[in-house]
């Protein structure tokens, strides 16, 4: 069956899966396993420490693929200027750059005149009209099912992504609680024309950066174990709950400062969890799609299921 979408003739891929940008994860070995599955592999660049390791994680993409892939950037997240990161991006020549988090208008003011596809993950209906405004070509919108950082408004999927194809011309990207062929065709049902997908990505044999510890409780998990951390702070985000995330929601309860948080929050304290599986000395992000992942496959084990899945319910409709 043919897969085409204005996403997949937007970004030039198969299937219209997107890989999330996964702070501290997602790097070569998993943007090219994406990409050469017939989707678009990202790799996140604020996550780096300089340009030319930026520059270094691109060319090794380019070497174990040769199809379109993407760089992340969370702006508002790391506290630190975007603008040499994305100079780099730009000047290895990526086709796709994508934005979250923050205002995006400094970051579009960089790319003007630039030939690069644009997107920009938003969390509420306001937010998606001014990245059209602003020049998107396409918006991911996360419910908040999803795993990382969420909008304030506590907006499902369900409800969310067709409020925004209601509000915007451009193609729409679904995410949050997506993690099978199910949810692609929900979200291909509500108006969206393509998925991103971050969690599941996590639990991949080539989401190499994360502890087989982290994998395993995305696989036992159920969607009752995250939580929402960081709403006192306005920048909600939903992890995998452990006592770390107890003490967060303890400090919050009692309206502790960012200087009494940070240290919870920081991204050592991220690390500790996802890269030396050190569980109760850190936290790790993840959605409610936990409940829905059962394995740990390689990354074309798993487009193959999604569009297999896929493929029947279409069969399914069309008797």
């Amino acid at each position: 069956m043919i897969w085409q979408t204005r996403v997949t003739e937007l970004l030039g891929i198969t299937y219209p899966i997107i890989q999330g940008g996964l702070a501290y994860l997602a790097y070569a070995d998993l943007a090219a396993a994406v990409s050469n599955a017939g989707g678009l592999g990202q790799i996140t660049a604020m996550s780096l420490e300089t340009p030319e390791q930026l520059r270094e994680e691109i060319r090794k993409v380019k070497e174990k693929t040769d199809r379109p892939f993407g760089v992340n950037f969370a702006i508002g997240q790391h506290g630190r200027p975007f603008q040499h990161m994305l100079e780099a991006a730009l000047a290895e020549e990526v086709p796709v750059v994508s934005v979250t988090g923050g205002n995006p208008a400094p970051f579009f003011e960089q790319l003007k005149g630039v030939n690069v596809k644009k997107l920009v993950l938003v969390a509420a209906v306001r937010q998606a009209v001014k990245a059209e405004e602003l020049g998107a070509d396409a918006v991911m919108v996360v419910g908040q099912e999803g795993g990382g950082h969420l909008g304030k408004y506590d907006t499902g999927t369900f409800v969310l992504i067709p409020k925004v194809v209601d509000s915007v011309s451009i193609p729409v990207i679904a995410s949050g609680g997506i993690g099978d062929g199910r949810g692609l065709m929900a979200a291909l049902a509500l108006g969206a024309e393509g998925i991103e997908m971050g969690t599941r990505f996590i639990a991949t044999k080539e989401c190499v950066h994360a502890h087989p510890i982290y994998k395993e409780m995305l696989v036992n998990g159920s969607e009752h174990d995250t939580v929402v951390i960081k709403r006192s702070l306005g920048a909600p985000g939903r992890a995998i709950a452990n006592e770390w995330t107890e003490k967060i929601l303890e400090i919050e309860k009692q309206g502790g400062t960012y200087e009494q948080l940070k240290e919870y929050i920081s991204g050592e304290a991220n690390r500790r969890f996802i890269y030396e599986g050190r569980t109760n000395e850190g936290f790790a992000w993840a959605g409610q799609v936990m409940g829905l992942i059962k394995d740990v496959p390689t990354v074309a084990e798993l487009f193959s299921r999604i569009i297999s899945e896929a493929e029947q319910i279409r069969e399914r409709w069309a008797n």
